[in-house]
């Protein structure tokens, strides 16, 4: 479904595309190989002092409930079928009869900070989502952009959706004429549809001016991780894998030492050698990521490796990694030093993804070139919830810092370390275990603050 340029934009979650590309290509491969897992997922607020109010937590209770009547349209389907070729005839078949059951498989309650039964009493939800893996993997996005939008249509009303389209375009100029390459990572996070859909407008336009101004920019918006808004104004879906493909292996396997390589394997095996390979290196530490970078990669099809020593390292085949946690320039030097160690002078990719603002971009990019490697963006909250107060324009309009992670599978629980030890999450005695396999180094950084890295 798509609205017309002039037309009120809808509330809450009407497609089933309107999610992270991640989203489906990691559903590709668990219906592959873990189609019987189940999974858990639970809810976790980083800004706890900004609470939903009863209205706000009707009002998403309501929306959750319709999330059962969404379902793909066979131009959806023959979209991704032209678009995204890596997702099998298999899944994309799939994808036809699947619906989600959120009275099934969506666990929502809210507590109130006190008596009575006001519409305006705030207090604090608890969400969870059980069921099968390839069948909840579809829920995070639309259910933290839900939660989101709850918040700034009952809790903080004081902002307007004025100039979203020309700030978007604001920042994506700046960023191509300083030579970025960036895409749009902000559904999970997003104010509302309207300002979403606002952002890509203002982004295209920047793209189009920026292609026509005769300046010769080298910058380039890239695309979008939402499928959705990728296929209604025209521009790539850009994604690959998230933490919660590496949390679920190590923890159904319960083998934290070979997560980082079973996890890879398995992903080769779903879509080939080169192809989605962008590697994810933070979830259990980088450090302990890069020891299985350096292990030879299996061939594609198949998650076996008998004696395979010739075969090209992880490393190689993959085209780059995602720098998602922790000091960037710290990350960069680490990358660098290994793709050294490696003797690997194929130009890499780090894609920057955490918490970004044009000024970084612009900082990051500098000091990656320089560093012989090839930069690029994923740029989320800082497009899509980037608001002033509307009665003092001074002040911030501060977003929401919400996640909903993966906190078991087949019955163990899962964990998450990252580069900064304040993302850390699972149960501590698990995650002082998981530290002492993987050998994790203990990492603080100075803009690592989760409840208030957004106030400024």
């Amino acid at each position: 479904m798509a609205t017309t340029d002039d037309a009120p934009s809808p509330e809450g979650i009407f497609s089933l595309l309107d999610t992270d590309l991640y989203k489906l290509t990691m559903q590709c491969a668990i219906l592959k190989f873990f189609p019987d897992v189940h999974v858990a997922f639970a809810f976790t607020n980083r800004t706890p002092h900004m609470k939903l109010t009863r209205a706000a937590y009707r009002w998403l209770q309501e929306q959750i409930g319709k999330l059962k009547n969404l379902h793909i349209t066979a131009q959806e389907v023959e979209w991704l079928r032209t678009t995204c070729p890596y997702l099998s005839s298999e899944y994309l078949e799939y994808l036809e009869s699947f619906r989600l059951r959120p009275e099934e498989q969506v666990q929502l309650a809210f507590d109130p900070d006190e008596t009575g039964e006001g519409e305006d009493v705030s207090g604090n939800i608890s969400l969870s989502v059980r069921g099968l893996w390839l069948e909840t993997i579809l829920y995070e996005i639309p259910l933290l952009a839900l939660i989101s939008e709850a918040y700034f249509k009952f809790v903080d009303r004081d902002w307007t959706h004025a100039n979203q389209v020309e700030n978007a375009k604001r920042k994506g100029l700046t960023l191509l004429e300083h030579g970025c390459l960036f895409s749009e990572f902000g559904s999970r996070r997003r104010r509302d549809y309207k300002t979403h859909e606002s952002v890509i407008r203002g982004l295209v336009d920047a793209s189009k001016e920026a292609e026509t101004n005769g300046q010769g920019w080298q910058g380039k918006f890239t695309g979008t991780s939402n499928v959705h808004l990728a296929m209604r104004f025209g521009v790539p879906p850009i994604g690959t894998v998230a933490h919660e493909w590496f949390m679920a292996i190590a923890a159904i396997t319960d083998d934290y030492a070979n997560a980082n390589e079973l996890a890879m394997k398995y992903w080769i095996a779903t879509f080939g050698r080169g192809v989605l390979a962008i590697a994810l290196t933070d979830t259990f530490g980088t450090t302990s990521f890069l020891r299985a970078f350096v292990k030879p990669a299996p061939p594609s099809n198949t998650t076996n490796q008998p004696d395979r020593a010739q075969d090209p390292s992880y490393a190689q085949v993959f085209t780059g990694v995602r720098q998602d946690s922790g000091d960037p320039l710290a990350y960069l030097q680490i990358m660098k030093k290994f793709y050294t160690s490696q003797g690997i002078t194929d130009k890499k990719v780090i894609v920057y993804s955490d918490s970004l603002n044009t000024d970084k971009c612009i900082q990051y990019r500098r000091a990656t070139v320089e560093a012989g490697l090839s930069p690029s963006f994923g740029i989320g909250t800082f497009f899509t919830n980037d608001f002033v107060r509307a009665s003092r324009p001074d002040e911030k309009s501060v977003p929401l810092n919400i996640v909903i992670k993966l906190s078991e599978a087949n019955g163990r629980p899962a964990v998450k370390l990252s580069d900064n030890k304040s993302k850390n999450m699972g149960d501590e005695e698990l995650v002082r275990k998981v530290k002492q396999t993987v050998g994790y180094e203990e990492r603080e950084w100075k803009e690592g603050d989760e409840a208030h890295r957004w106030d400024k």
